[in-house]
């Protein structure tokens, strides 16, 4: 049976017997009224009845997170993946520090999520979230949670500025042009790569001699820069990408490595070196990435269908095609608006 024990002028006790490892455990919490004191006992008490391993709950939810991703993610997702999860450890640690299971609801995480938003973007936050969301889920199975609460919890992160803009389709005339007569410099090939398929860096580090043919490049595996698992992002991202005849010429000048890749990762330091070379043909700024953006943009805003585009990248649906990297280009943005004001004045013709 539960006891209630009065601690000095304005609080109460609560202890509760518990048995965990086949040894006996006491739980107490305190409380500045004598039925608050009471309740707690009692639910106590009825989750003891029904089965529920209540000595968990008195866990930090850091320490439940950790166990989590070392113990569950760990064989659960790729290695790259893992690698995030491992990340986002600190994160719940700087977050939540010794905050229990039993003291969990919507708005305490809410309260966390939104402290976490004021300084980092949405989709970070958004990232940060859907993991915190999946962990309370698996304790709510494990039955340290009395209620699946994750989904009530929103993302209220800042919205910053895209940094993988697409590239006008006058400056990626003339990044092109560049890359093509300046094809002595590996990066360059690279590049070009990058801006003629959509492909990721990792992807284009992947390739091999046997990988390139003159219907296109063949993408069946992808470098990373923190471990050596060589697998795709998704199933649908083992595609073959079409590429122009003087592209395919250019690869086909490239000696492949001693380990039989064609490129050398040199440091994974790409966008860096895009960067500089932006500058100096006065271009506007993007990451590596932003390649990938500009020729999905560029395709979009020449009419290509939409799910040429997205098998193109490698993506698993056509909404992320459509979330991530569709936009007019501003040459045919300002065309679409001039044509759609002539359509609306001749409604008074």
């Amino acid at each position: 049976m539960p006891t209630i024990e009065k601690r000095g002028q304005k609080s109460f006790r609560a202890r509760v017997s518990i048995m965990e490892h086949g040894k006996q455990k006491q739980l107490t919490k305190t409380f500045t009224t004598k039925s608050e004191a009471k309740t707690w006992a009692h639910q106590q008490e009825v989750l003891k009845g029904k089965g529920k391993n209540i000595a968990k709950r008195e866990d930090t939810f850091s320490d439940f997170f950790d166990t989590w991703v070392n113990t569950v993610k760990r064989n659960d997702v790729r290695p790259a993946t893992f690698t995030n999860y491992v990340r986002t450890v600190t994160i719940v640690r700087s977050l939540f520090k010794d905050i229990k299971i039993s003291n969990l609801d919507d708005l305490v995480v809410q309260m966390k999520i939104d402290e976490y938003g004021k300084n980092h973007s949405r989709k970070t936050t958004t990232e940060v979230l859907l993991k915190i969301r999946t962990a309370l889920h698996y304790a709510y199975a494990r039955g340290l949670l009395d209620n699946d609460f994750g989904s009530l919890v929103k993302t209220r992160g800042k919205e910053l500025e895209k940094r993988n803009k697409p590239l006008s389709i006058n400056e990626m005339k003339v990044l092109r042009n560049y890359l093509l007569s300046h094809s002595e410099d590996e990066f360059n090939i690279i590049t070009l790569i990058a801006l003629e398929t959509g492909a990721r860096r990792g992807e284009i580090l992947g390739l091999k001699p046997e990988d390139i043919s003159s219907n296109g490049i063949h993408i069946t595996r992808s470098i990373s820069p923190t471990n050596d698992d060589t697998r795709l992002k998704t199933s649908k991202s083992k595609r073959t990408v079409p590429i122009t005849y003087e592209v395919y010429t250019i690869i086909r000048t490239v000696e492949p490595k001693s380990n039989g890749y064609l490129f050398d990762p040199d440091g994974f330091q790409q966008s860096k070196r895009l960067k500089k070379l932006l500058a100096e043909l006065k271009i506007s700024i993007t990451t590596f990435h932003g390649l990938r953006d500009t020729i999905a943009s560029f395709l979009f805003s020449n009419d290509i269908r939409l799910d040429y585009v997205s098998k193109m990248l490698g993506h698993s649906n056509l909404q992320t095609t459509m979330n991530y990297y569709l936009e007019l280009m501003p040459e045919k943005k300002h065309q679409q608006e001039a044509d759609a004001l002539n359509l609306l004045s001749s409604l008074s013709d």
